[in-house]
């Protein structure tokens, strides 16, 4: 078991780690803004923009991951700008998986923030507008610091949902050693050529990883709850 365990190839997991990692802070920028906006605002829009951000949670990944791979493909617009004028290739590439576990993700960092912001007391902020804070110092310095549950939760789930994505990531980027091989694919790969020793190797860190990954969030929130109820 000793010598399996050194023989284990760590790279897909270091790539799967990077990925996820990119993955959450881009996801991290985009969607604080549209989720405090969707959080306010009144709009007759809200249900269709809703909609929209949490459709890749129920959309099949060979679905999203076929839309995604045609829109990022030398043959669409998209694709066809990047490679012309960046001479990047957004089809089985790093880059690409970043596009795509972005848009498969989305929907894990809108979700909790949106619903951390739609918590907060509405007296809190209107006294921050009232004392003379901008709507920007007003997100920044009073209403982020007080949904720190919803703003882990969001971090942490969008993370590990990233490194334990397969189907998108397959469609869009394939099996490429140190490029687009992330664990997920490893795994099925092991499984294919019926290597069942490793694949159960790769598949018990992968759980592993997700476990802790949701305990700590779950110790995190807990802990902010017992803070609440004692008043500090």
């Amino acid at each position: 078991m000793v010598e399996i365990l050194k023989s284990i190839d760590m790279e897909p997991f270091i790539l799967s780690f990077k990925l996820a990692l990119t993955t959450t802070a881009i996801l991290f920028v985009i969607a604080m803004p549209l989720a405090w906006f969707l959080s306010q605002t009144r709009s007759r829009a809200k249900p269709f923009l809703e909609a929209l951000g949490a459709l890749p949670i129920v959309l099949p990944p060979s679905v999203l991951g076929f839309y995604i791979l045609w829109a990022l493909s030398q043959n669409s617009p998209l694709g066809a700008f990047f490679e012309r004028y960046f001479d990047l290739k957004l089809v089985f590439s790093f880059p690409g998986l970043v596009v795509a576990s972005c848009l498969y993700s989305f929907p894990f960092m809108l979700q909790p923030l949106q619903s951390g912001f739609e918590g907060l007391n509405k007296r809190m902020l209107e006294a921050a507008y009232v004392s003379g804070k901008s709507k920007f110092e007003t997100i920044l310095r009073v209403a982020v610091p007080n949904i720190k549950p919803s703003l882990m939760t969001a971090l942490i789930v969008t993370f590990a949902h990233t490194v334990g994505e397969f189907g998108v990531v397959l469609m869009v980027g394939g099996s490429i050693p140190g490029e687009t091989k992330v664990a997920s694919v490893a795994i099925y790969e092991y499984v294919e050529v019926m290597d069942y020793t490793t694949a159960h190797i790769y598949s018990a860190i992968m759980v592993l990883i997700s476990f802790l990954v949701l305990l700590a969030v779950y110790i995190f929130n807990q802990k902010q709850g017992n803070k609440l109820s004692a008043g500090v």
